[in-house]
């Protein structure tokens, strides 16, 4: 009795193995490209706590800068990105085609602009140094919008090309006359009053928000672009209902603890299911029109673009 009680369970196991890795094969692969940024973190947090796997993904993360994320789409290295929503123009505009699928965050102070003390206005930033990443990407975008609301544009000061990490840490150090970066890097600056000073954030120039988008190729398998938009919704619930262990996870990724990444947090607010059909109603789009005409200013497009074809709403509309 014990021999057949030990084939059986044998049995039993080995029919659990083939259908777990028949689970594992079923689910469909894709690479996702981010940064360390504190909007994307709900991304992090739904491969690590499970969401993925549980809707039918099986999820990659890559670290990227914002600068070379469209080349591993590109290459086929990722097939999906977030990113800044202006960033999707300047990226069609190189031939690189994708749709945006939905809304991760907005930033509410997360992104800014830090100065020395002795600099009293933006304006005054005309002949002066400020590191910024390199064009093509958000940091620089802020940089052009805020001057042009100002009455300068980049062609006024001398940009050094920094990501927002270094870029926070030279001016710590004492180098350039300001900067742009963002959280956790600018709280980092927030906790150094002696350094300088933040003389804009987004609060100020509402100009940062951040969409997932991926490739027609991805997109055409519909059932798993549902499970990436659903997974990323799924993460917030969890945030909602465990906040602490959630904060946790998705410091970790960064080097943070979880109060500190709570503190980083505050500076922005994520897009639920409700707030993403909001968005793509006539926010999104309003805010193309605008933002293609700075562009169309800094030279990083020629023409603006079909907005039509750079947004696939389907799957925060439940289509």
């Amino acid at each position: 009795m014990a021999a057949f009680t030990r084939i059986g369970t044998a049995l039993g196991l080995g029919l659990a193995a083939c259908l777990a890795a028949g689970g594992a094969q079923a689910q469909t692969k894709v690479a996702i490209g981010i940064s360390g940024w504190t909007g994307f973190a709900p991304l992090v947090l739904a491969k690590e706590a499970g969401i993925f796997a549980k809707n039918g993904l099986d999820v990659t993360i890559k670290k990227i800068p914002q600068k070379d994320r469209h080349l591993a789409i590109a290459s086929g290295d990722v097939q999906c990105a977030a990113t800044t929503v202006e960033t999707w123009l300047v990226w069609d505009a190189a031939g690189i085609k994708t749709k945006q699928i939905f809304q991760l965050d907005k930033s509410y102070g997360a992104d800014g602009m830090v100065v020395r003390k002795d600099i009293a206005a933006i304006k005054d930033l005309k002949g002066k140094t400020v590191a910024a990443s390199a064009p093509g990407t958000s940091p620089y975008f802020a940089l052009a919008w805020m001057l042009k609301e100002n009455g300068l544009s980049v062609k006024d000061v001398k940009v050094v090309n920094m990501e927002p990490g270094p870029a926070a840490q030279a001016f710590i150090a004492g180098q350039n006359d300001a900067a742009l970066t963002y959280e956790p890097y600018l709280s980092a600056v927030r906790e150094k009053p002696d350094a300088g000073k933040i003389i804009a954030t987004t609060l100020d120039y509402p100009m940062v928000m951040d969409t997932v988008g991926c490739t027609p190729a991805f997109l055409a398998d519909e059932k798993a672009a549902a499970a990436l938009t659903r997974s990323y919704f799924e993460a917030l619930d969890m945030i909602k209902k465990d906040q602490a262990k959630a904060y946790e996870i998705m410091g970790a990724d960064v080097k943070q603890t979880g109060e500190q990444f709570g503190k980083s947090a505050a500076y922005l607010r994520w897009s639920d299911a409700e707030g993403n059909r909001t968005f793509f109603a006539g926010e999104w789009q309003a805010f193309n029109a605008k933002a293609a005409e700075v562009l169309l200013e800094i030279g990083l497009i020629k023409a603006k673009p079909d907005l039509a074809s750079l947004v696939d709403t389907r799957f925060v509309e439940g289509k």
